[in-house]
């Protein structure tokens, strides 16, 4: 891998990031991973004897994200992953690696005397597991390096941390210092996409063509906004919803929103010819309406007996992560399934982003979910509290379209059209 000699803001951030908290916030693709990498290393190289720890989300995320990258960058000799034990051999030390993906796990790191640290994707980890891990910073010269992506405003990380940075240079390149018995020695270091000299006009272009609204804002952008309205801002009925479906390559998916007092609905979605995702059929319970609930093994039997009327035996069925017993149920009846990845935020983004590039429509056949999407919005109560959730009603439909969406993503990325240039 060819590393470019930081620049500009880059190259700023990496001579300020001296306190001991050093967070870089902003944009995708805006160059601030590899601008806090590369102070890390240097850290690595330079620290006071002592344990040092990475952190992502999962360790899966973290590899994906920040390992294997700089594996890369510095060859298996000076940076190798030691498979299963939890250890990361960097510049001749070694570095515990750990996921943070819940409230249990700051366990992972209790009892740890750390001298530096560094955090992928700050702002998804519990509260919790960031207060533990700076009481873990108790070394004499311990520093943390973190990066992150713009949350809601009310945000934990953004209101008691970044808010109170005794350095900020900002998005706009000035530098502020300030003071008070309310800063923390942290420096904090807001980046966009323009601070990254490496982007083509092109690519700038289809990057943020992938984002709209409240996406385009945070990860186009860089600012710390509410997530406000509705969800699918860039929905258009005439755009996005198709009276005839293309030949289908592949059907890919069937998801499902499991329900007894709420309605059952069930999607089955496939990959077109023209590169595109479509919605093409879907099948409800509404027991209200119906008057009548189902078992889970009348469920099985009528939505096999839906997919199989149809000809489609789809590569993956996707259960709502609720469903614990239906899917044993599926399983009894010959038709194996896995659960949904519920990661809510990221699977609505992945929708957002193909229905914002115009590779992902939705048949007429889809009446239920075409009804459900202009309602699908943000719940103001949980935005105040510095949480992104949707308001729950009236969501069988985009909760089974997210599920299938983000949980066979390995699958359909990749694989498709190129993006349409339409964003704002």
């Amino acid at each position: 891998m060819i590393i470019n000699p930081l620049v500009g803001k880059q190259r700023a951030s990496f001579e300020l990031s001296t306190a001991r908290l050093n967070i870089w916030d902003g944009s995708v693709r805006s160059s601030k991973t590899i601008s806090s990498l590369m102070r890390w290393l240097k850290f690595v190289r330079t620290a006071p004897p002592g344990p040092l720890l990475m952190v992502g989300k999962t360790e899966r995320t973290l590899k994906r994200n920040i390992i294997d990258p700089l594996i890369e960058m510095l060859g298996k000799q000076r940076c190798r992953l030691a498979a299963g034990a939890g250890e990361l051999h960097l510049l001749g030390r070694k570095v515990y690696i750990a996921g943070a993906y819940n409230e249990g796990s700051s366990d992972k790191i209790r009892g740890l005397s750390l001298v530096g640290a560094y955090v992928d994707e700050a702002s998804t980890m519990p509260e919790s597991f960031w207060v533990m891990l700076l009481t873990r910073l108790s070394i004499p010269g311990a520093q943390l390096f973190a990066t992150t992506n713009p949350d809601g405003p009310q945000h934990w990380l953004k209101k008691n941390y970044l808010d109170r940075a005794a350095l900020h240079l900002d998005r706009d390149g000035q530098l502020h210092r300030h003071h008070g018995d309310d800063r923390l020695n942290l420096h904090r270091f807001s980046f966009q996409l323009a601070d990254n000299p490496n982007l083509t006009a092109e690519y700038v272009a289809a990057v943020s063509a992938e984002f709209t609204g409240l996406w385009h804002r945070r990860l186009i952008l860089g600012e710390w906004v509410l997530a406000e309205g509705v969800i699918y801002e860039s929905w258009d009925p005439a755009r996005h919803v198709v009276d005839e479906l293309p030949g289908i390559t592949r059907w890919i998916v069937m998801s499902m929103d499991y329900g007894t007092t709420n309605p059952f609905h069930a999607l089955l979605i496939g990959l077109g010819v023209d590169r595109r995702l479509y919605v093409a059929h879907e099948w409800r319970w509404d027991s209200k309406k119906q008057r009548r609930s189902l078992t889970d093994a009348e469920y099985s039997a009528q939505v096999r007996a839906w997919a199989e009327g149809l000809g489609i035996r789809p590569a993956y069925t996707v259960i709502d992560p609720s469903a614990a017993s239906f899917r044993v149920q599926l399983h009894r009846d010959g038709w194996s399934s896995v659960l949904a990845d519920n990661e809510v935020v990221d699977g609505i983004r992945d929708v957002a982003s193909l229905f914002a590039t115009g590779r992902l429509l939705v048949s007429d056949q889809c009446p239920e979910l075409i009804a459900e999407i202009p309602s699908y919005a943000w719940d103001p109560a949980s935005a105040e509290k510095g949480e992104d959730k949707p308001i729950k009603v009236n969501d069988h439909g985009a909760d089974a379209l997210r599920y299938g969406i983000r949980t066979t993503r390995a699958i359909w990325h990749g694989q498709l059209a190129e993006p349409e240039l339409t964003a704002a």
